[in-house]
């Protein structure tokens, strides 16, 4: 017997109910995506073709848009493959920055208590608030008193530093969820706040510090509004400066070289994002968590 309040036609109708919006869903993120695919797909076929009949029907698969891998397009163009290593050091300089500035000091703030406390955590809070391009100027003069305009050790600074205030709220979660009695006994056994910070604490934190480093690793590589102000020296271009080139110094811009350049500037953080793409689920809107 049906319980009361339902029955067989009503649960018929509700079933019928959930499968309309599910396949409502499905048809509006299919619909939604379609550009971003349909973009996707125009840049890897722009890239092995000479030339798109209607823009988008290849005339002829060639790979001459890849000649940029063993020859520049002109005399005055970098090396890709010095392009392509001061990208690696850009995005590898602000993860090590960001990681080490943003684990220590989350530490200090989740596990001791001095005066100025709250003042600062809120301070890191504020100032990531604030939208990078409207620190453009100051940053060019600070780096100008520095000596590092035209550096990219400049660049890998001021993304560094932007990206602190984030990493020390994300690695302050996962050092609020240690108990306070394995820092006590590692205390009373000994060892110094040092020895307690890296032996014990570190240890017991590392999905936060891989999650931080993806995303630091990922800012750093994606970086463009920096090093298009910042840098202008080819030999200190990284790929995003690359592109750049492309469309500003073509007339008439050349589109396969411009697709296959993107592609290749796309798949190495493609290829890095499907390898850690488990770290990055480990922090979880509403709280920050450690896995296991």
């Amino acid at each position: 017997m049906a319980k009361r309040g339902f029955t067989p036609g009503s649960l018929q109708r509700e079933r019928r109910k959930q499968r309309l919006l599910r396949t409502s869903m499905y048809v509006f993120l299919v619909v939604s995506s379609l550009p971003i695919i349909v973009g996707y797909i125009w840049l890897f076929v722009g890239a092995f073709t000479g030339n798109l009949v209607y823009g988008f029907v290849p005339e002829e698969f060639t790979l001459k848009n890849w000649s940029f891998l063993w020859k520049p397009p002109s005399a005055a163009w970098p090396n890709i493959w010095r392009t392509f290593a001061n990208t690696v050091f850009l995005a590898a300089g602000v993860t090590v920055i960001m990681v080490v500035v943003s684990t220590s000091a989350a530490y200090v703030v989740s596990r001791m208590y001095f005066p100025g406390r709250s003042m600062i955590l809120a301070s890191t809070l504020i100032l990531h608030a604030f939208p990078a391009i409207t620190l453009l100027i100051a940053l060019y003069y600070i780096l100008r008193a520095l000596g590092l305009l035209d550096s990219l050790w400049g660049v890998i600074l001021v993304r560094a530093g932007l990206m602190v205030p984030f990493g020390i709220w994300v690695m302050k979660g996962f050092f609020d969820d240690i108990p306070w009695d394995i820092e006590m006994s590692a205390l009373i056994d000994g060892a110094t706040r040092f020895q307690t910070f890296w032996k014990v604490m570190l240890p017991l934190v590392k999905p936060g510090i891989a999650a931080i480093a993806v995303f630091a690793f990922m800012a750093g590589w994606a970086e463009y509004i920096f090093l298009v102000t910042f840098v202008r020296d080819p030999n200190s271009w990284t790929l995003s400066s690359y592109i750049n080139a492309i469309i500003g110094n073509y007339r008439f811009t050349n589109y396969g070289l411009l697709a296959a350049v993107s592609l290749f500037y796309m798949f190495p953080v493609l290829l890095f994002f499907l390898l850690t793409q488990k770290l990055l689920m480990k922090v979880t809107v509403g709280g920050i968590k450690g896995g296991r």
